[in-house]
């Protein structure tokens, strides 16, 4: 090294530059199953279950709302499970021993409409399939679709009892539903009601609330004369089912409507229309006054007066007959007014058509004016067909429900209007776009029916409504407008109807006594019933015979058999009742349910009707809700549009860990998008967050504890950066606790990029290349590496799971990641006057940054390490902020001068930042060839004359160490 001849030293080997295996890319698609192996080998969750366990740790419940068992799981099914899993991680970081049972919902139409084709494949119809077989079809698919579920699920990473799955097809399951539904049958709070409800021709089937949706829909309109018995005007009605008009049995109007006579004095001629008008001037009709003007233009009527104003009390004893009774005798019956506050004039006639079969308002208006339930005419079949005791419409089609037709309006609509015409009783007729409710499932249109089915009463006996509005009130909700939303459904929500004609379910076990219509309520009988399923599910109800149900006690014969099975929203509103049990509770309640926002209609309000009629409380002590994913420009996805982003197909490409981070970053209380852009948006941000891992872990390489510097011989950015983790740490912690995950990760990635990489990393890369390992800000800028790996990884385990796994395993050969409890970090680290320090220093370095970038962009340097600026800073106390701190270091520069004082002309300044001022001299001296920092040292010891004193030792001490 003394001679000059010498060929130059090489000190790359010197330099402790960051070195890990941990690699820069991820290989996501192919690490992750290897990880999954090994969670599934070691037994992960249960594994971190025993350790809480053993700590006495309280039992936190995530209730798993239970999703249907057919298909693929798509893409909101992974947001869902995702936040799951989130949840189940973050609350064991959190120390807590977590409860999470994922289940499945397997009854209900989709599987039956599936196994129905299955079999007309095969040449054979439903109802030539035995009852055994055909559930035992339905039973198989079921359990088809959950195996194949279940393993596309654990490939997102979820963690949870997934060998203890539950699934409400199970006979234990079974059984306890029947255990809940025969609760509400022993508490008096059910009861057999025959009442139009919604009915699915299409499914064959009633429907309750939450299984109907509006869309919109074209009717055929009509205005239908109702003659006045004994005088010669007529009562004007409007519709838009003129379907119904065979089950007509009163007409309504409101005394507070005024209403008059018109007689048409002109009408237009059938030149001028093209066809001959159904009315004719001397007509006489009555009509709402405000309306007169509408009704009379649709009937084509050019002019009209007005005969005489009527009284309330004149129409309420008017009797009309019914606009078909000329056919038939069977609509010969008397058709009676009826005062009622349901009908308003905002639109129509003022007079609404009185179906009480077919719609809410026309039953409660028939029973509350007095008529009876038996006088309510049957007039639709299950099927959508007019029965065939219906004069001159017997066996038309209302809805078909077979063929490429099923699911749109039959021929009755058309053949009620014709006969209506040659009735001369048809006024007029148009068409109209409106709101129709359809089944949610099929979304094949719906009818009100009248049928016998069973309810759970929300008023009266059992209170369920005051109870379940009770509960809400105690509940959580993330977002909180979800208290509003689902309590405004059950303030008004109807009795809650529970039967089911259709045959793959959990049946209405139970008997009724035929000579009195009650239902049999004998614990011995439930208790057979019970155990019988138990032991062979469901089927036994339908095929044992009533003797092993009743015993001796009873004749079958006295009693009817209910074969209806419970609506499916009973069956998974039970499952708090089978799946969990929380230590410290009396009953089932869990600590969350989680679901999209459109299950305040669905399992949310069923689970908290099912537990506050059998307990008196919500089972649920917080309610979270998700939107929905839509593709990039905020579209539904279908793919007919070709916009469907599949999890399986983000998983071959990218990686689970994307998907993942992407819910993370994402608003999930309202709507998600997603699509190639934001996927790649995301990998970006993935890829900065694992390079600061990676960085950690590099220059973290032979760390042992032994170098830990205590806290109070921190330097001041080292105490600096703890006090930002102290903030992050209790703010993550927050987030976590109140389920907010960009709350997390947000934070730490922009703490990981802006305060880590952007400026600790940077300042230290100096002393951490380049000083001996002995050295005091070396060893404390290590003892903070460390503390930002242990943190780092532990606030983003719960959702970049993979990753601190792989981290962990590269670090210490393991992957212990998730047995960590994330313990508070210690008080000392709260330094506000550290942070107020590097607050004043930022604000001088971002003008000296700033200069640097000039002088680069200009030529005048090529990097920082070649120049030495002179910052000039006229407030004192900025400038004491770098008292104890290393100007030059902190400027990433060879040499540093400030002064307090302002600055020359032609200075550097930045316009936001006044009192700041940088000239940039380049730096004098000569480069060391091992740090690059340009210094008047170099060259002072002869052992290395190409290096600075601080390199020179570093060197000697190398040189020492390796022989």
């Amino acid at each position: 090294m003394s001679s000059e001849s010498q060929t130059p030293r090489d000190y790359r080997e010197t330099v402790f530059l960051p070195e890990t295996e941990f690699p820069m890319r991820a290989g996501l698609p192919k690490a992750e199953p290897e990880w999954l192996k090994k969670w599934e080998a070691a037994d992960l969750y249960h594994a971190v279950r025993k350790a809480r366990q053993a700590a006495g740790a309280e039992t936190y419940v995530l209730h798993d709302g239970p999703p249907y068992a057919n298909g693929n799981i798509h893409i909101g099914h992974a947001l869902n499970k995702i936040l799951k899993d989130f949840i189940v991680r973050s609350q064991f970081l959190l120390g807590k021993d977590v409860d999470y049972i994922p289940g499945w919902d397997c009854h209900g139409l989709p599987i039956e409409w599936k196994i129905e084709e299955e079999f007309r494949a095969k040449g054979r119809k439903k109802d030539e399939v035995p009852a055994k077989e055909f559930r035992k079809a339905c039973r198989e698919y079921a359990a088809k679709w959950i195996d194949i579920q279940r393993e596309e699920f654990k490939r997102l990473g979820v963690l949870g009892e997934w060998d203890k799955r539950y699934a409400t097809m199970d006979f234990s399951s079974e059984a306890a539903v029947t255990k809940e539904f025969h609760k509400f049958l022993m508490s008096g709070q059910l009861y057999r009601g025959s009442k139009p409800v919604m009915w699915s021709p299409v499914e064959r089937t009633a429907l309750a609330d939450a299984e109907v949706e509006y869309a919109n829909h074209t009717s055929p309109t009509v205005w239908v004369k109702f003659p006045v018995r004994g005088q010669t005007s007529s009562v004007v009605i409007w519709t838009t089912t003129p379907w119904t008009i065979p089950a007509n049995r009163a007409v309504s109007f409101n005394p507070k409507i005024a209403y008059a006579v018109y007689e048409i004095t002109e009408m237009a001629t059938e030149e001028a229309l093209g066809f001959a008008p159904w009315a004719k001037a001397g007509d006489r009709l009555i009509v709402a006054e405000k309306l007169a003007d509408d009704v009379l233009k649709a009937a084509n009527a050019t002019a009209f007066v007005k005969v005489e104003s009527l009284m309330p009390e004149t129409l309420q004893g008017y009797v009309l007959s019914h606009p078909l009774a000329q056919f038939d005798e069977g609509y010969g019956f008397d058709v009676p007014m009826l005062a009622g506050d349901h009908v308003t004039d905002d639109a129509g006639t003022g007079f609404v058509h009185t179906a009480p079969g077919h719609g809410a308002d026309d039953y409660l208006i028939w029973l509350k004016s007095g008529f009876s339930l038996d006088a309510i005419p049957d007039t639709v079949d299950p099927d959508g067909a007019y029965y065939p005791h219906v004069p001159l419409f017997a066996g038309l089609k209302v809805i078909e429900t077979e063929g490429k037709k099923a699911g749109k309006f039959g021929p009755a609509n058309t053949e009620v209007m014709n006969k209506l015409i040659e009735a001369g009783n048809l006024l007029a007729r148009g068409r109209v776009e409106h709101s129709y409710p359809h089944s949610w499932r099929s979304k094949a249109p719906v009818i009100f029916r009248n049928t016998p089915q069973w309810f759970i009463r929300m008023d009266g006996e059992g209170q369920l409504r005051q109870k379940a509005i009770a509960a809400i009130k105690e509940t959580t909700f993330y977002p909180d407008q979800g208290r509003n939303r689902i309590g405004a459904m059950v303030e008004t929500r109807p009795d809650w109807l529970i039967s089911r004609q259709r045959n793959w379910g959990t049946p209405l076990a139970m008997y009724v006594n035929k000579a009195t219509g009650e239902p049999l309520k004998d614990e011995a009988v439930n208790d057979r019933i019970i155990k019988l399923i138990e032991t062979e599910g469901a089927d036994a109800w339908f095929l044992r015979p009533d003797e092993d149900f009743l015993g001796n006690t009873y004749n079958p014969a006295d009693f009817e058999k209910i074969t209806d099975i419970l609506d499916v929203w009973f069956d998974s509103g039970s499952t708090h009742a089978f799946t969990f049990n929380k230590p410290d509770s009396a009953y089932p309640v869990a600590d969350l349910y989680l679901e999209g926002s459109d299950q305040h209609r669905g399992w949310f309000q069923s689970s908290l009707l099912e537990s506050c009629g059998t307990r008196g409380v919500a089972p649920f002590r917080a309610v979270l809700t998700h939107g929905f994913v839509l593709d990039e420009n905020g579209e539904k996805m279908s793919k007919s549009k070709g916009n469907v982003v599949a999890p399986q197909d983000v998983a071959k490409e990218y990686g689970i860990e994307i998907l993942r981070l992407w819910v993370a970053l994402s608003d999930y209380s309202d709507d998600l998008r997603i699509g190639k852009q934001i996927i790649q948006t995301t990998v970006d941000a993935y890829r900065k967050l694992r390079n600061s891992i990676r960085y950690l872990l590099g220059a973290l390489k032979g760390y042992d504890a032994s170098e830990a510097v205590e806290y109070t011989d921190l330097p001041s950015l080292e105490r600096y950066i703890l006090h930002g983790v102290h903030q992050l740490d209790a703010d993550v912690r927050d987030a976590y606790l109140r389920y907010d995950f960009a709350g997390v990760i947000r934070p730490v990635a922009d703490f990981a990029s802006q305060t880590l990489s952007a400026l600790y990393f940077d300042i230290r890369k100096d002393s951490l290349y380049c000083d001996q390992p002995s050295d005091l800000k070396r060893r404390a800028c290590r003892t903070v590496l460390n503390i930002l790996f242990e943190r780092l990884t532990g606030w983003l385990g719960p959702i970049l799971t993979f990753t601190t796994e792989e981290a962990h395993a590269s670090r210490y050969n393991e992957g212990a990641n998730i047995f960590r409890v994330l313990e508070p970090v210690p008080a000392e680290w709260h330094n506000p006057a550290e942070a107020d320090r590097w607050a004043r220093i930022e604000k001088v370095l971002s003008v000296v940054t700033a200069a640097l970038e000039i002088e680069r962009r200009e030529k005048r340097i090529g990097g920082a390490l070649e120049a030495a600026p002179v910052v000039y800073v006229e407030d004192a106390h900025l400038i004491a902020a770098f008292e104890g701190n290393d100007a030059a270091e902190i400027f990433r520069t060879s040499q540093a001068t400030l002064k307090n004082e302002a600055a020359p002309e032609g200075a550097f300044r930045l316009e936001d930042t006044a009192g700041i001022g940088v000239t940039v001299p380049r730096a004098e001296g000569n480069k060391c060839q091992r740090s690059w920092r340009i210094l008047p040292e170099v060259g002072s010891d002869p052992r290395y004359p190409d290096l600075s004193l601080r390199d020179a030792e570093a060197v000697a001490e190398w040189d020492a160490a390796h022989g």
